[in-house]
């Protein structure tokens, strides 16, 4: 008999790209599919390269049972197409390079491949604003925590679009990485500021 998916958690339609949801990531379902994504070099940054598929398992095994660091799906029309990780920095590494505030909130984002020929003009951003849209949903929730890798600049330009600002290079284990901090209005700020009609064309 087919196991049924987990229901999402959370759900957004974005125009021009379709349905984007967050279910919780399933050990049993999902593990192969996030295997297929790490091994491959454009996610060099996501420290999983030469990761077997136990590896992954094991390394999610761990987040599920931490209570602080937990796992999503993301799901573009019903079909894997990300994961996204929040966690308490303060359990975190990163909460030994700066002091963490009540309010704040870890997030790591990895999206998939894009198949041959399925690439979605807009997509990596859609999927940006709707995982910070489920993060700021939390009203406890004040600022988003973030360090990419310092070579990785294509996240870093896509973090300071949504509103991200630097803080300070911190090093941490496997990487040196940009601390950066988005509150709820930097966020708001950034993606729903009106446009000038003579920007918008």
């Amino acid at each position: 008999m087919t196991r049924a998916l987990p229901e999402p958690s959370f759900r957004r339609f974005a125009a021009g790209i379709g349905t984007l949801s967050l279910r919780p990531f399933d050990l049993s379902l999902d593990v192969t599919t996030l295997h297929g994504w790490v091994t491959r070099p454009y996610a060099q940054y996501w420290g999983m390269l030469t990761a077997s598929l136990a590896d992954v398992r094991a390394e999610y095994e761990r987040i599920q049972q931490t209570g602080h660091h937990q796992a999503l799906l993301g799901e573009h029309d019903g079909r894997p197409a990300f994961l996204m990780e929040r966690y308490d920095p303060a359990y975190d590494a990163v909460g030994g390079a700066y002091t963490p505030a009540p309010g704040d909130i870890g997030m790591h984002v990895l999206v998939a491949p894009p198949e041959p020929g399925e690439r979605v003009p807009g997509f990596t951003g859609a999927v940006f604003e709707m995982i910070l849209d489920y993060l700021f949903s939390d009203p406890l929730v004040d600022r988003v925590v973030v360090e990419p890798d310092i070579r990785n600049t294509r996240i870093q330009a896509l973090n300071e679009r949504m509103g991200f600002r630097k803080h300070s290079i911190v090093d941490l284990p496997g990487k040196q990485a940009w601390l950066s901090f988005c509150t709820r209005d930097q966020y708001s700020d950034a993606v729903y500021a009106t446009v000038p009609m003579t920007e918008a064309g």
